[in-house]
């Protein structure tokens, strides 16, 4: 099993709690090192609750109880950030008054984050099950609007490359009529980072309708996209403020391209002669400097 990453856990479960139990993880999140080091009773009384709603909250967010919190806070924080980029003295906002150097810092920070905690949670099991399925299909679709739109059409250029009949669809009304033409041959892959986007999740739940193997990338395990899904691939939440959705973008393309390259090996012949027939395009296309001539 992955190691858990509690936090990014609480933020995704965050609008999901009632209120008195979201103040509870709105100040974990607020400040976990100080947790750690409170006992149930105490964290109630600063957030003006009870220890039992401190109790029902670790319950909600799929804890087994407060204990299990410490240790998982304890944890994490054992495993440290990814390098100084990370360092929690940098901070999660920026402000208007900030330097740019601090700008750079904090968005690297975030980045980095994103990527490091995606490794350590990557399901292993269920990243090999989607590119199994992936390297035998048919065809494969790929469903996301907005932001994820964008993940979805990267997907479709690296899989392509290598000789795959993918599509991203990003316009609900032809990505609906791509996935009722699948087959249990093919496969439908979902981006969200949300997992609640109706334009994705439709698509992805006529796809498993048709009998096509589903696939999911979103931060949320509970959210209706991966309920949609046979297969799960759990992205990292995204910070907050200015930072939103950067580093969660970062988290789903590790996905992808960990997902990409295993489908390249498993069809390692078609992957490197479909390359073998495109190198040339690129080149040709490669304007030559001056000193070159």
């Amino acid at each position: 099993m992955p190691p858990t990453d509690v936090t990014a856990l609480i933020r995704t479960e965050l609008p999901r709690l009632a209120g008195s139990q979201r103040k509870v993880g709105e100040l974990i999140l607020a400040d976990p090192a100080a947790v750690s080091h409170c006992s149930a009773a105490e964290l109630g009384r600063r957030t003006g609750t009870s220890q039992a709603t401190v109790t029902r909250f670790c319950r909600a967010v799929g804890l087994d109880s407060y204990q299990h919190l410490l240790i998982e806070l304890a944890q994490e924080r054992g495993r440290g950030q990814v390098s100084d980029w990370g360092s929690s003295e940098i901070g999660p906002e920026i402000s208007p008054d900030d330097s740019l150097e601090r700008v750079v810092q904090v968005v690297g920070g975030s980045d980095l984050r994103a990527v490091q905690q995606t490794v350590d949670r990557i399901d292993l099991d269920a990243l090999e099950r989607a590119a199994q399925a992936a390297a035998r299909a048919r065809r494969i679709d790929v469903y996301g609007v907005g932001g994820s739109g964008a993940v979805a059409q990267e997907t479709e250029t690296r899989l392509f490359r290598i000789g795959v009949a993918v599509r991203g669809w990003t316009e609900v009304h032809a990505a609906a009529t791509s996935a009722a033409l699948l087959t249990p041959a093919d496969v439908a892959l979902g981006i969200s980072h949300s997992g609640a986007t109706r334009e994705t999740v439709e698509p992805l739940e006529l796809a498993k309708e048709r009998g096509a193997t589903t696939v999911a990338i979103t931060s949320d395990p509970r959210s209706a996209l991966a309920r949609a899904a046979d297969i799960r691939l759990i992205s990292t939440a995204s910070e907050t403020g200015f930072l939103t959705g950067i580093g969660g973008r970062h988290s789903v393309l590790v996905l992808i391209d960990c997902l990409y390259v295993r489908v390249a090996q498993l069809s390692y012949q078609r992957a490197s002669a479909s390359l073998a027939l495109t190198d040339h395009i690129v080149q040709q296309h490669t304007v030559k400097s001056r000193r070159s001539r």
